[in-house]
């Protein structure tokens, strides 16, 4: 997780990670409120204590940094996607015949919670400027969890349907909190294996997913609620315990954390002032959203992302059954679900590390678009009888959760503006919503047992997905090459021009990593 690297030889992420020459022993500027970010603020009251900030061993700060964070963000997204999938595991533990379901009902229950969660993604904007991204993080786990366990008071399909939408409310802020999080604590290059492991969550919750139900499914008839019942209102408090654990022990920012020195402090802001995106400032600018929406990057991420999200759907809430209907128990089909999430962590910590050395983002997403695009063929164009090349098929699917990692990355670090980055951090996780709203409609009760439509939309979303990315990699090539080349060094830190609160796109300095 942290680099080997020491003071005297920072790691460049195709050499975006640069700063502005500037003279560090010019006096403090006073710019006028909300223009200059918090962290210049901090730096400008703590000067003497950047003159010592050398002694600061880069790689351990790291690491404490690394023990600290990240497992808590870990937690929380796997958490986050237990709770969504376990659904899909209740769908082979008999929540259709305990809540009466008929025809489309379970889809659409599937649906509505990326329903909810897309909606609030636009309230998510203001929140995450308005309140800070750790304590609001927190809060809405434990409200999440909350949802979690209510749905195990479900009678009908209503009442399910209603807790699911609450699920996804407060889900909402998940992806954009701990992306804003992330890009707070690492340099640009650091951020990817960062976000990629607390993505790993979601293949961890897709193991763990299968284990839990295979385990509540032995609970006999004389239990007073169903397994899956149990099953529902167990993760939900363990999910409110963690949520207190993020409210708690989650550092608002860096500048707050008390297991910090001053000296740290210093030296971490320093570190990451290469980004120029900033830390924190909480100033809205209503400017900020109307670039954004003229912004090509934005609808590219956009279109990407949706073209992802579809096949995230279609692993989220039905892998399982799939798996059922090629002739296996449900206890069994539990059981074979685990190795989808074996694949999804192979493939999360893959391009993760893969671009913390190699950077290129938009090739390691191709590469795990290639098979995905193989899996939906193979589920598509065997017969159900070929069980070994299905479940080949229905684990390589589980490639395409990869990448969105590496959206979530590129977006925190070719967004600058603290607000334009809270809207573009909406929209895309709003955009991964859209996605698993379309994929669990692809399966339609007219087309069980095979599902062929769905599982060719697998096919055709992917390959779209994977042009995209490549017109994405083209659009940042070309506006590095329009952009001035002066060069930069680790002496600006000081500079309230490095913290100024400009978009990437007032910012003619700004590098764009791809």
């Amino acid at each position: 997780m942290s680099s080997t690297s020491g003071r005297n030889t920072p790691i460049k992420d195709e050499k975006q990670e640069r700063e502005l020459i500037v003279d560090t022993s010019k006096p403090s500027v006073n710019y006028s409120h909300g223009e200059v970010d918090n962290a210049w603020k901090y730096l400008d009251q703590h000067r003497d204590d950047a003159k010592v900030d050398a002694q600061i061993d880069l790689a351990k700060l790291r690491r404490k940094i690394d023990l600290r964070i990240v497992p808590l963000m870990f937690l929380c997204y796997t958490l986050q996607f237990l709770d969504k999938v376990i659904l899909n595991y209740a769908a082979v533990m008999g929540i259709h015949k305990d809540l009466n379901l008929q025809g489309n009902d379970f889809s659409n229950v599937a649906t509505f919670l990326f329903v909810g969660l897309l909606c609030f993604e636009i309230p998510n904007i203001y929140f995450l400027q308005a309140v800070p991204a750790a304590k609001w993080l927190g809060l809405n786990v434990a409200l999440w969890g909350t949802a979690t366990a209510c749905g195990a008071a479900a009678k009908n399909y209503q009442t399910l349907l209603v807790s699911r939408v609450f699920l996804g409310i407060f889900e909402a802020t998940i992806a954009p909190s701990l992306m804003l999080i992330s890009s707070q604590w690492y340099t640009k290059s650091e951020q990817a294996p960062r976000f990629s492991f607390w993505y790993t969550g979601l293949g961890l919750g897709q193991i763990v997913g299968g284990l839990v139900s295979f385990g509540f499914q032995h609970m006999g008839p004389e239990a007073k609620l169903a397994g899956w019942r149990t099953m529902f209102l167990t993760l939900g408090v363990i999910t409110v315990i963690v949520g207190i654990c993020v409210i708690i022990f989650l550092p608002d920012t860096p500048m707050k954390a008390k297991w910090l020195s001053d000296q740290e402090k210093v030296a971490l802001l320093k570190h990451v002032s290469v980004n120029q995106t900033g830390v924190e400032n909480k100033k809205f600018r209503a400017k900020e959203i109307v670039e954004a929406l003229m912004d090509p990057q934005i609808y590219l991420l956009l279109l990407s992302v949706i073209l992802l999200s579809v096949s995230s759907g279609v692993v989220t809430s039905y892998s399982a059954t799939l798996i059922r209907n090629l002739g296996f128990t449900p206890k069994k089909a539990a059981l074979m679900n685990t190795p989808s999430g074996v694949v999804s962590i192979f493939f999360t910590l893959y391009v993760g590390f893969g671009i913390r050395l190699q950077s290129h983002r938009w090739a390691f997403i191709v590469s795990c678009i290639i098979p995905a695009i193989i899996g939906g063929a193979l589920m598509s164009f065997l017969p159900v009888t070929d069980k070994a090349g299905c479940l080949a098929g229905i684990y390589l699917v589980n490639a395409v959760v990869a990448p969105l990692a590496i959206f979530y990355n590129w977006t925190m670090a070719n967004v600058a503006g603290s607000t334009k980055r809270a809207f573009a951090a909406a929209i895309i996780s709003g955009s991964f919503s859209l996605g698993n709203i379309i994929g669990p409609q692809t399966f339609q009760a007219r087309d069980a047992p095979e599902y062929r439509p769905a599982k060719l939309a697998v096919m055709g979303t992917q390959a779209g997905c994977a042009f995209t990315t490549f017109c994405l990699f083209l659009y940042y090539v070309w506006q590095n090459k329009s952009r001035n080349s002066e060069a930069e060094t680790e002496d600006a830190f000081l500079a309230p021009e490095t913290w100024a609160r400009m978009t990437d796109k007032e910012n003619k300095r700004f590098r764009y990593s791809y």
